[in-house]
């Protein structure tokens, strides 16, 4: 998880990824043969809400259709798990690969903890 973490975001991530993944509802990874190359996480409220987190691709790999794969994976397993919802937040960039997985606008906030 680390090699691709850094690949595909830039920096190191989190001390340890053990405790965020225990309390995911679940999450999905590819895989180029033994090598992880995607990832998605799905948080959850313990209840019927859950959240797409982390959705990265190796750089080697994108622009092939894995990260959609890796939704769509997210959303049959969230569903098959109990969820109702499914939340995605992202940056505006974004935007037009959320809408083509079939995400549909809503209002929502975020205040930056770190200031």
């Amino acid at each position: 998880m680390r090699v691709l973490w850094e690949r595909a975001w830039g920096d190191r991530g989190p001390k340890s990824f053990a405790p965020i993944l225990e309390r995911s509802l679940g999450h999905v990874g590819a895989y180029d043969e033994k090598r992880l190359i995607g990832f998605v996480n799905i948080a959850w409220d313990g209840g019927i809400h859950a959240f797409i987190l982390d959705t990265c691709v190796d750089p080697d790999f994108r622009r092939r259709g894995i990260a959609t794969q890796l939704v769509k994976a997210a959303e049959t397993l969230a569903r098959s798990r109990g969820a109702h919802w499914l939340h995605v937040d992202f940056e505006p960039h974004l935007e037009g690969f959320y809408r083509a997985c079939g995400f549909r606008p809503t209002g929502a906030g975020l205040i930056d903890l770190r200031r």
